[in-house]
């Protein structure tokens, strides 16, 4: 039996809930689950365009403890499972006109588009919906 594809709404900026979506979202589909991922709120901070690690990332302790111990980069978490599974990522067009960004602030290559809340939830009613 197929798995149920999985929806992540990513909304806080906090450093371990973006690492948290990032494993998520590239364990679930490098496991052959179709995962899609919407980026809204203060999340979206975190994968603007050039950002240094240190202005991408804020956190708490285990926040701290993820870059002293150098735990792989949720860009690159994320890289892999759009590279080797059925991972789609998705820009809240809200927060986009909100924070005054454009798609081309955010990071290359990255991203399926921009795409509404309402169309998110409404392919999410299909899978099991995740929210950090």
């Amino acid at each position: 039996m197929a798995s149920k594809p999985l929806y992540i709404v990513l909304c806080s900026g906090e450093h371990e809930k973006v690492q948290m979506a990032a494993m998520m979202a590239s364990v679930g589909a490098v496991s052959e689950r179709a995962v899609e991922v919407f980026v809204s709120m203060n999340a979206i901070f975190a994968f603007v365009r050039d950002a240094t690690p240190d202005r991408r990332y804020r956190g708490g302790a285990f926040s701290q403890f993820m870059k002293e111990k150098h735990a792989p980069d949720a860009l690159v978490l994320l890289r892999q499972g759009k590279e080797f599974g059925d991972l789609k990522i998705w820009a809240c067009s809200m927060a986009l006109d909100v924070a005054g960004l454009e798609m081309d602030h955010l990071v290359e290559e990255l991203f399926d588009g921009p795409l509404g809340m309402t169309k998110f939830l409404s392919d999410a009613e299909a899978g099991q919906l995740v929210t950090l």
